[in-house]
């Protein structure tokens, strides 16, 4: 074994993670999924003129989403890797009090007429969980912590 093959092997770190770490990994995996997908139906499906309308429709000024349809797009991506994970999950919760003021009159069964809160607030809870969790097994944000 040559002796760059040595040191690397003897600098190499096994990071071992608990079921809390794996548990916020499936959390952050699962929330950056939704903004993603969250996302890119605004502005591929619903196309982002046609998000500011019913933006409009329901209260909130239109331009709003071109603002929120590219940050759940960011938000989800960075989540899904894990880079910032604390940072962007609380970032979200404010977009996602802003989607369920659109239901808190509809009830609370998102299987309601128009759709209940119930969904969007355990959103917010969910954000507000990885935000306190961080980000958990195989996140960007552990390699960069190790790497200072």
């Amino acid at each position: 074994m040559t002796t760059l093959a040595a040191n690397a092997l003897s600098t190499t770190r096994r990071v071992s993670y608990s079921a809390a770490d794996y548990g916020a990994a499936l959390l952050r995996v699962a929330l950056g999924a939704m903004f993603l997908a969250h996302g890119l139906l605004k502005v591929f499906v619903f196309t982002l003129p046609g998000t500011a309308g019913f933006f409009a429709s329901v209260g909130f000024p239109g331009f709003l989403a071109y603002i929120v349809a590219p940050a759940e797009v960011l938000a989800g991506a960075a989540l899904l890797v894990g880079f910032r994970t604390r940072l962007v999950a609380a970032l979200t919760v404010p977009i996602l009090i802003g989607a369920a003021s659109v239901h808190f009159g509809n009830g609370w069964v998102f299987s309601a007429p128009k759709g209940g809160w119930e969904y969007p607030v355990y959103l917010i809870v969910a954000a507000i969980a990885q935000s306190l969790l961080g980000g958990g097994a195989y996140a960007i944000d552990n390699s960069r912590s190790s790497a200072e």
